[in-house]
């Protein structure tokens, strides 16, 4: 088991009460709670003259560095069960500071600061840490949360990220983008969501250039971490409004992003997942098929196909995408072009399941069939492709991908015949008499 697959329980009193992280340098203010030194001087800083936990009156923003704290978070992280610095640490499970009971308080809260642009972030930010911890409590706290006030939060957050203050701190961004996944991720009733626009959670969106802009920045300057909520956000929002589809296709580096995103060495498999969803959603218009390519879309999926480790889901993903790529003249050039590419998608028919071995055999199909080009047919024969489209028709396959299959080998017995007889013709002259 790789390290990042361990579950590390952190103890909740080596959290921060504001950042939810590790602590790295722990100080303690006069009523006696103890915060990370950046997240509490943030909030000082904003002109606050309370205790972020308690809410009293502070006689003195005095910051006491709690040295006993730090020497048991140090002897804890350099344990052999934990190798990783602690500000990256995040809990498996932590109980919620907050109840049921409660929740709509802490959401009319949330309302108020958001509504209120002139007040520091740093309330902002302590408020949707909490929501944040208690929604990953338990699966209907989530629920819960949504229900009770989601339809008045979001428009707020996703505005707040006009905000440049707000994006320039990655760390408060981070959680405004986690807070909306939250909310975004829970179901929707059937009437809210047909016609999609109609939804309550869309209906008072200001999504404009800010929007994009904001995603942008934190897919770009952002920690993994981050990259991989704002992919998580693209994916959703853009598959369920058409007006952030329309939006974040304009600008190609969207799609460089999400693109080195997928690419990165330390991508999750749920980062991967999300990009891939969003730039498969993106490809539904066909002008952005071309895009992708231009961002160095069939390089990058050529190799991510090419990795013994992908799972089958993710596979399916990658070869859905070079499917619909395949049907520009952009994407079938380039795929052509990279025998690495031809190779892999080969060599995945029936190597996963039939939803994937059949977006395999369409490529084919388009590539040597339907455009018959000559590069993708000389790959194709060089990884034995022959072969395993027979077995593939042999097999439980669908009628499409069986008449698919059908045309594919006519067009390599065509080949093959027509270089016996050019071979022929060669030997033959050869032979002719003076």
């Amino acid at each position: 088991m790789v390290k990042d697959d361990l579950c590390i329980t952190v103890p909740s009193y080596f959290r921060c009460p504001i950042s939810l992280d590790v602590m790295e340098s722990p100080v303690s203010l006069c009523t006696g709670v103890t915060y990370d030194r950046t997240s509490i001087q943030r909030w000082l800083d904003g002109g606050n003259n309370t205790c972020p936990a308690t809410m009293q009156l502070l006689q003195t923003k005095e910051l006491v560095p709690n040295h006993t704290l730090q020497r048991l978070i140090k002897i804890w992280s350099e344990s052999g069960s934990v190798r990783t610095r602690p500000g990256n640490i995040q809990p498996t499970h932590q109980p919620s500071s907050i109840t049921q009971d409660n929740v709509h308080e802490l959401i009319n809260q949330l309302e108020n600061e958001l509504q209120n642009t002139d007040k520091d972030s740093s309330f902002q930010i302590y408020t949707i840490s909490r929501l944040i911890l208690f929604a990953k409590d338990v699966e209907e706290n989530g629920k819960l949360l949504a229900s009770a006030g989601g339809d008045r939060l979001l428009p707020l957050l996703i505005a707040a990220f006009g905000n440049k203050q707000l994006v320039k701190d990655l760390e408060v961004f981070e959680k405004f983008v986690q807070l909306c996944n939250i909310i975004l991720q829970q179901p929707v009733k059937a009437d809210s969501v047909e016609g999609r626009s109609n939804s309550p959670l869309i209906s008072r969106f200001d999504v404009g250039k800010e929007f994009k802009s904001s995603m942008i920045i934190g897919l770009s300057q952002g920690r993994s971490e981050l990259r991989t909520a704002i992919a998580k956000l693209l994916e959703i929002t853009s598959n369920l409004y058409l007006e952030v589809r329309n939006l974040i296709s304009e600008d190609d580096q969207i799609y460089s992003e999400l693109l080195r995103l997928i690419a990165s060495m330390d991508c999750k498999p749920e980062a991967m997942d999300s990009s891939l969803s969003c730039l498969i959603c993106l490809s539904l218009t066909k002008r952005n098929r071309a895009k992708i390519v231009r961002n160095g879309g069939v390089g990058v999926l050529a190799k991510a196909l090419s990795e013994s480790e992908l799972s089958v889901s993710l596979t399916e993903k990658v070869l859905k995408l070079l499917e619909m790529v395949s049907t520009c003249k952009e994407g079938r050039v380039e795929i052509c072009r990279n025998e690495i590419c031809v190779e892999a998608i080969v060599k995945k028919v029936l190597k996963v399941t039939n939803v994937g071995s059949e977006h395999a055999v369409t490529i084919l199909w388009s590539l040597c069939c339907l455009f018959g080009d000559k590069k993708a047919q000389e790959y194709v024969t060089k990884s034995n492709g022959m072969a395993k489209i027979l077995l593939l028709m042999q097999s439980n396959c669908s009628v499409a991908v069986r008449q698919m299959s059908s045309d594919l080998l006519k067009v390599f017995r065509y080949k093959s015949k027509s270089s016996f007889l050019s071979c022929y013709d060669t030997k033959t002259t050869h032979i002719m008499p003076f």
